[in-house]
């Protein structure tokens, strides 16, 4: 669990935002003008830093591709109308990458970390647990700069932001002599965890942290770029018609059997991702006529293939999947 659960950023906000450049400003660099564009983002964005891939994506759709055209943009001085342009040129770019690809992201704001605490029980069974998780050698001691690892180990799910995205955590481990030497026994280490995870919630409190999780949602977005792509679909058609020269499956076994080894490059989620990937295609093929058989012509082939691609764009409009990148 994390505090709040989790927040899907598809760009919906930046395309209501209307941003300006500041009214003494007579002309700006590229850098410049991208630099501004990403603080406003990332405000109207609970306050993310833009990861690179989307920043690199967002100016692909600007036609500013790769480190060369990326240095030269950013070294051109542009007018006052032009930076304007720009601006809203790459602020729409990143509201449309976010819609192909939203950001899972989950706020932090201690919530979680104070029900921990708040219930006795709970608290006693986490401390036991990691205590025995870092206790590997089962001595039932385990050295005092282990609450650290402790800590992280509890990660955002519990409600603790990553080391590096909140850099007090540190100072809060070392107010409280994790760096220290010494052993803990299991009581002891409870004793110690319990003040560090209640200095935490207070500091979030404070200061709320956004993280960004490492979740793809397949919303059908790049599915539907397949369908308007004419040689991406024909590529994907003549590859799925191998299979059907090669057996007598019925149409809607091979192009299924093609999907679940292919799908991914045709913006379908992994096949072996989780159970509700296997639900999709479940729901997907008993929508699909099941009399069609391996003795379709290719043109009908070709047909059914692109309307079994088009049910899967809805489907997933409709119910967007979550795949877990480190899954």
């Amino acid at each position: 669990m994390s505090d709040g659960g989790i927040t899907v950023l598809d760009g919906n906000t930046l395309r209501s935002l209307h941003v300006s450049l500041p009214e003494d400003t007579l002309t700006l660099t590229g850098a410049q003008v991208l630099d501004f564009a990403e603080s406003k983002s990332s405000q109207s964005l609970l306050g993310i830093s833009l990861p690179p891939h989307l920043k690199s994506s967002a100016l692909r759709r600007m036609n500013i591709d790769g480190v060369d055209d990326d240095t030269s943009f950013q070294r051109t001085e542009l007018s006052r109308e032009q930076a304007s342009r720009k601006l809203g040129d790459y602020l729409s770019a990143i509201a449309d990458e976010l819609k192909d690809n939203p950001l899972v992201v989950s706020i932090l704001d201690g919530n979680a970390l104070r029900m921990f605490l708040e219930d006795e029980d709970d608290f006693a069974m986490i401390a036991e647990n990691l205590f025995t998780d870092l206790d590997t050698e089962d001595k039932g001691k385990i050295g005092k700069s282990e609450i650290r690892n402790a800590v992280v180990h509890m990660g955002v799910e519990m409600g603790v932001p990553p080391l590096e995205e909140f850099p007090l955590l540190n100072d809060i481990l070392k107010k409280h002599g994790v760096e220290e030497e010494g052993e803990l026994g299991q009581s002891q280490f409870a004793e110690l965890l319990q003040p560090i995870i209640q200095e935490l919630a207070d500091a979030l409190a404070k200061k709320h942290v956004a993280v960004i999780h490492k979740i793809k949602i397949v919303n059908g977005s790049e599915i539907r770029k397949v369908l308007a792509n004419e040689k991406k679909l024909n590529d994907a058609i003549a590859k799925a018609l191998q299979g059907k020269h090669k057996n007598d499956q019925k149409s809607t076994e091979i192009i299924r059997d093609f999907l679940e080894k292919n799908g991914k490059e045709l913006g379908l989620p992994p096949s072996e991702a989780n159970e509700a990937v296997i639900l999709l295609y479940d729901a997907v093929f008993t929508d699909i006529d099941s009399g069609r058989d391996a003795s379709l012509e290719e043109d009908d082939f070709r047909k059914l293939l692109r309307e079994i691609l088009e049910k899967f764009a809805e489907q997933l409009e409709a119910n967007p999947v979550y795949c877990d990148l480190d899954g």
